[in-house]
């Protein structure tokens, strides 16, 4: 095994990334070392890329970015038992303390020492990656080639963000049509729904929303009024639940005017800045249920990523619009800012 290796690095609290040469990392003895073969682009990423308000509390320079992998374990600890050497692995990106009243609580996803792979501790757009062999999750290649085990975290958020929905039969609609606007597009259609309206900016992420399965799509630039859309579609009272998937303020006013009274809104999107909502005419007097999410159950919600993306139950294969090596990083960034591609995969090991 050389030495050294590529990696995509935040160097400084500024704009940009670096590709440099860096030691390949050791591993402890509760510890894995992975061979990256996919990583993914995802839309934190390119908050972290632009040095925005959002991720400045968060993202800890310098450090070596990416929280969506999948690869083979190179190296092993000494006290790891469960997993060896060949094993075909995607690992969560949030690494918990376990002695937090939330982590005692089974809810490790909100774990108050929480640290993410690619934020405040080294990540996948490299080589190679060392993880705590806890939270590695083992895949299935033949039914999950690497660049679509890669997006299972991501995946998982869109779970996390339709579990206390009951989507069968209802009017359902998605502001903001990235990869997890797209993904829950996906499950909404597997789970039932009546009508799913999809609004984005870009004619072709709508494109992308049709093939998941959205009946009604709408372009907030060309189309019109988008509450107006979403209260017509709800036969003139609104649709009965809304995900706003985009951060954009725009799109949070549309989607508190556009549910139905007793209607349900969650809030996945991240605002660059602060924003301002209506909460009496908009909410209270509307009686909505709201849901503010980030992340996803570990590990409840792998098990059903894996259950929908290995069943074909949920097709995400069209989403992958390109596979790059770790040095094109930067025409990665551009496309996916430009609205040019949904899920852009890196082949750092070729």
């Amino acid at each position: 095994m050389p030495q050294t290796m590529k990696a995509v690095r935040k160097k400084a609290p500024s704009e940009g990334f670096t590709l440099e040469d860096v030691p390949i990392p050791s591993v402890g003895a509760d510890e894995v070392l992975i061979k990256i073969e996919a990583a993914s682009i995802c839309g934190t990423d390119l908050h972290i890329w632009s040095w925005d308000e959002s991720i400045r509390h968060i993202v800890r320079p310098p450090v070596t970015v990416g929280h969506e992998m999948t690869g083979t374990i190179a190296e092993v600890g000494k006290n790891v038992k469960e997993f060896k050497e060949g094993d075909y692995v995607s690992p969560e990106s949030h690494i918990t303390c376990g002695t937090c009243s939330e982590c005692m609580a089974s809810r490790l996803h909100m774990c108050v020492r929480n640290r993410t792979l690619g934020m405040n501790m080294d990540g996948g757009f490299a080589e190679y990656v060392k993880v705590p062999a806890n939270v590695l999750w083992r895949n299935n290649r033949d039914k999950l080639p690497p660049e679509i085990a890669t997006l299972q975290e991501p995946f998982g958020n869109a779970m996390y963000a339709t579990k206390d929905y009951d989507l069968a039969g209802k009017k359902v609609a998605v502001l903001g049509c990235g990869p997890i606007g797209l993904f829950t597009i996906g499950i909404i259609k597997a789970a039932g729904a009546d009508r799913i309206a999809a609004s984005d900016t870009k004619p072709y992420r709508l494109g992308l929303a049709e093939q998941m399965g959205a009946t009604d799509l709408f372009n907030p630039v060309s189309d019109g009024d988008a509450a107006e859309w979403l209260t017509a579609i709800g036969d003139g009272e609104g649709v009965d639940i809304v995900f706003e998937m985009s951060g954009a303020q725009a799109a949070m006013d549309t989607a508190f005017k556009g549910v139905r009274k007793g209607g349900g809104v969650t809030l996945f999107g991240i605002p660059t800045g602060p924003v301002t909502l209506d909460v009496s005419a908009g909410m209270i007097f509307k009686n909505l249920t709201i849901q503010a999410v980030s992340g996803r159950r570990i590990f409840e919600d792998w098990y059903r990523s894996r259950a929908l993306l290995e069943s074909g139950a949920v097709n995400i294969a069209p989403l992958v619009s390109k596979q790059i090596p770790l040095d094109d990083i930067e025409e990665g960034i551009r496309l996916l800012q430009a609205g040019e591609a949904c899920k852009i995969v890196l082949r750092p090991n070729g």
